[in-house]
């Protein structure tokens, strides 16, 4: 009995071991900086001024133009920076960008308004959306496409978000 309950709890080991992992790895040329085309759709990962990968993006509900206040469904623009990480994020994995800034804060106070927050870079979770944009302001790529962003994109990394 003892022994069949010791092969038992190795062969869980195993398997566990072999199961994937969100958490990818990654050796190539540093992430000097994201860029992200709201027009286009596009956010590319630059080392210089070489795109190291290309993604097609999901922005916030209302995109034309800088996020104003909270709820408007606007995904910001300008420089921002990759601050922190979500490894249990709702939208499977997520990076977040330090918006807002003071600008940010206080052209929303200038109106009365909060400017929001929690800005990130995310999967879709369990998400699916049969519209092009859906976020509240976020900027979002399959799961499988942030695990590559979460292992390439290192907190402190600049992200410029045009028009």
């Amino acid at each position: 009995m003892l022994r069949a309950a010791i092969l038992a709890g190795a062969a869980m080991l195993i398997l566990a071991g072999c199961a994937p992992s969100k958490f990818k790895t990654y050796n190539g040329p540093a992430v000097t900086e994201v860029r992200v085309f709201k027009a286009d759709r596009k956010m590319y990962l630059m080392h210089g001024e070489a795109a190291l990968a290309v993604y097609d993006v999901a922005l916030g509900f209302a995109p034309v133009g800088h996020k104003q206040h909270e709820g408007d469904g606007r995904t910001p623009e300008g420089s921002y920076l990759i601050t922190r990480r979500n490894p249990n994020s709702r939208y499977y994995l997520s990076i977040g960008i330090d918006y807002p800034r003071p600008a940010d804060v206080e052209r929303a106070r200038s109106m009365g308004l909060s400017p929001g927050g929690d800005i990130f870079i995310h999967g879709r979770g369990g998400i699916t959306n049969p519209f092009r944009d859906w976020t509240a302001g976020c900027i979002a790529v399959t799961n499988e496409e942030i695990e590559d962003i979460y292992a390439m994109v290192p907190e402190g990394t600049p992200i410029n978000i045009y028009r």
